[in-house]
Order: C-alpha cells, then structure tokens, then sequence
C-alpha cells in the first residue's frame, strides 16, 4: 500500500496546467503526467512515470463513487471536474492494458464572444433565427464546442428565451442573463441523448443545444425539434459541409433516407465547419467553412447531389458562405499562418496553392 497522497497530487497538477496554459492533460500507466501546450505534448519529466496504482488512485479524487462504479463496469467513462472554481475539466477515462488512463481537457471559466475567438460575424444571424437547425463539424479537438458556447451565450444576453442544453458531460457553465438556461447532463439528468431530447418538447422551449450527434434517432428527433419552431444547435465530427450532409443521412436506413432528406433540406439553416491552425505568433487560429442553406442548397439536399455544395460554397460568398480555402488564404496574407500550414490544412490544397500564387 502506497502512502501517497493522490488528491493533492492532481490538485497540484492541475494548477500547474491552468498556470502553464495547458488544453490538456494526460494521465497514463508507464508515461511521465504530460501536459498538451500550443497543440505540442510536454511530459513533466521532472515527476515519476506514472503506475496503474497511481492512475486508478488520481481517478479516484476526480470523480464519484458512483462514476467509479459505473467505470469499473464499462471500463470507460467521460465526465467533468471542477477545480475549486478556478479550472473546468472535461475527462475522459479508459482501460489499455488493464491500466487506467485519463484525458483532461481544459474548459475555460469564462465564455468568449464570437469576434473573441476570431469568428465570422455572420454566425451572430444564426443565433437570432427562431427556428432551424445548425452544426458545428470538424474532427475531435478542434474549437466546436467553444463555438457553441459563444453562441448560447450571445444568445442568453440578447433575448428572454429558454435554452435547455443536452451535454455529456456539461462543459461551459452559463449564468442565466436575459435567458433561462438549463443543462443536463446524460448520465446525471437524463438517460441519453434521445430522453433528453424526447422530454424538451414538453419543456416549453426555444432554443435546444445538442453536445453531439451520436445516433440516427437522436439526429431525427433534432430535424423534427428544428421543423417545429425550435432553434436546434448541435456538432458533429465531419470535415466539411457535403460530408455532414451525406453522414446525417446515410445514418438513416435506405428506406427512411428520402424523408430525412426532405427533413433536412427545408429545416437546416447552416454548416460552419472549423480547423484550429497552429499561428506564426504561437497558438491556434480558427479557419473554417460556411455553408448556408438557401433554395439552390436545399433543392441538391433534396435530389440526393450533395457532391455539388463545394461548388456552391466557392461562388456563394455575397451570400454569406466561407470557402475554407479562402478562409485559409486570408489568415496566409495577414501573417497569421504560412502557406506551407494552409495546404496541410486545406480541403482541397490544389486549389489553395493556386490562389496563393494569384
């Protein structure tokens, strides 16, 4: 038995990675702890290679007794931590080889507006749509939920509306302001994503934020939620628009694909898809990609020729739309990234390069 003291050990960890400026923790048996700064991994190499003891120990101080449980049963779990006010944590832990790891990722306490975090102003008209249904796609990491966040807050500050958010686990903490805002969490508050959802027609609501889009019930209780006069905000992890549009309905069976079709075609309002891209002066960028939904976009939605919303995005700019390559070109030619990150980053780098030299 070890005479260690767990709980102050990850307290001292932690404040080390909100003072260090970290976005991530990694806890894991035969690793250094080690911190993820400026998207880099830094192992702390001053402190002990972590044991299976020392990481079913640290877990422990971070979570219940019954997320312990329930961990022990499934083997992995995600869930929040809260650092004496001072830091939020979204974690995630899980089994390989038999040992506990642990991932933290860093929520910062305060909100950030849309133009604080180098957003388009235009996704301001989304959050004043009354009805709809808009995503946030991009892979793992890469600023969605953040985006979402900024959103319901712009929200709770301009209109007395109730917002129900359905997260797992709960990540931004918002105050209510002008708005009521209620979070659940699954696991703690609701069963899944579907209860939850189920349950905010009866809530009396205005405005649904949806953590994620896990399952095809989920996602057509959304288009639903969306068709009858709810603002539904959700993410999704896709890489652009077309893709997000084919991944929704190919979730679908080839026999319900033609009425989600027709679903999504007249209740979607927007996709805003988002990389964050390493700067020249340290730290991340958001580039990023903006479809809107307009009569051309729903009627290829429709027909089943999703292939062509590239084409749309590219010559749709006095509409509103972001090209991701334009996107990149921009952050290229104010200094902000170079060229060589740009073509990493593109969609379609060809493409890229030819308007770099233009």
């Amino acid at each position: 038995m070890t005479n260690r003291n767990y709980k102050e050990e990850v307290e001292v960890l932690v404040a080390r990675a909100i003072s260090d400026g970290a976005s991530d923790i990694h806890l894991s048996t035969g690793h250094y702890p080690t911190f993820r700064v400026s998207g880099s991994l830094v192992p702390l190499m001053n402190l002990a290679v972590l044991t299976p003891e020392d990481t079913m120990g640290m877990l422990t101080q971070i979570i219940t007794p019954d997320f312990k449980e329930r961990f022990l049963a499934n083997r992995e779990i995600d869930f929040s931590y809260d650092f004496h006010n001072k830091g939020r944590f979204r974690g995630s832990a899980f089994y390989q080889k038999n040992a506990v790891s642990i991932a933290l990722r860093a929520i910062p306490t305060q909100v950030k507006t849309i133009s604080e975090l180098n957003l388009p102003p235009i996704l301001e008209m989304f959050t004043r749509k009354k009805q709809g249904f808009f995503l946030v796609v991009g892979p793992v990491g890469q600023g969605k939920s953040t985006t979402l966040a900024s959103m319901v807050e712009l929200i709770n500050r301009e209109r007395a509306e109730h917002i129900v958010t359905i997260e797992d686990p709960i990540e931004y903490l918002f105050n209510s302001q002008k708005a009521i805002i209620d979070q659940r969490e699954v696991g703690i508050d609701t069963k899944d994503f579907r209860s939850g959802l189920q349950s905010v027609f009866r809530q009396d609501v205005d405005v649904i934020m949806i953590g994620e889009m896990r399952d095809p019930e989920t996602i057509s209780t959304a288009v639903t939620a969306a068709e009858t006069g709810h603002l539904v905000l959700s993410t999704l992890h896709t890489n652009n628009a077309s893709q997000t549009i084919d991944r929704i309905i190919d979730s679908f069976p080839g026999d319900q694909q033609s009425q989600i079709r027709v679903q999504l075609a007249g209740s979607l309002v927007g996709i805003f898809s988002q990389r964050l891209v390493p700067r020249v002066s340290g730290g991340l960028i958001p580039a990023y990609e903006l479809l809107i939904n307009n009569t051309a976009v729903s009627s290829l939605i429709r027909e089943g020729r999703t292939h062509e919303v590239d084409i749309i995005i590219e010559t749709g700019m006095k509409d509103g739309m972001i090209d991701m390559n334009r996107s990149l070109s921009e952050l290229v030619l104010k200094g902000e990234i170079t060229p060589e990150t740009a073509l990493l980053y593109s969609f379609n780098p060809k493409g890229l390069e030819r308007m770099l030299q233009s």
